[in-house]
């Protein structure tokens, strides 16, 4: 039943963003470095990106995901008390990580988040992900023009 909740939750989510960046894709991209966050997932941790928007496109991105206690995931991140004892719990923490750069890579050579795809095995850091950027295209799409 859970497992049914939580694919209700990612349908309806990719729905909405679907409609979300529909709307704003009439908007030109304003050159500047926008930051943008996601919601707080269930322990705390959320997503943070910064884009780089130069000549309308997006250049540069760097995306990660911040814990509740500030820290970064990070090479670190999955262990427990500072050892890797569970190494399948770290190996699949580590796949978070890496997937982390791949999202902010695709970004910037893809131009939109809708056409960044899940990496299986990071569906939490990719919604996050996806939340982060449309908070940053949102800001880019409606800064200041002077």
């Amino acid at each position: 039943m859970n497992n049914a909740r939580y694919i209700l939750r990612l349908v309806f989510f990719t729905l909405a963003l679907s409609v979300f960046f529909a709307s704003c894709s009439e908007k030109a991209l304003q050159d500047g470095t926008f930051k943008g966050l996601s919601l707080k997932d269930e322990q705390g941790a959320r997503g943070e990106i910064v884009i780089t928007v130069k000549n309308q496109k997006i250049t540069h991105c760097v995306y990660v995901t911040r814990q509740k206690d500030g820290s970064i995931k990070d090479e670190n991140y999955g262990k427990l008390s500072g050892k890797t004892d569970n190494s399948q719990f770290y190996q699949k923490a580590q796949n978070a990580v890496s997937a982390m750069s791949a999202y902010a890579e695709e970004l910037v050579k893809k131009g939109s988040p809708q056409a960044v795809d899940v990496i299986s095995g990071a569906t939490i850091s990719y919604k996050q992900f996806q939340e982060a950027a449309a908070d940053a295209i949102h800001q880019s799409q409606n800064a200041d023009k002077n």
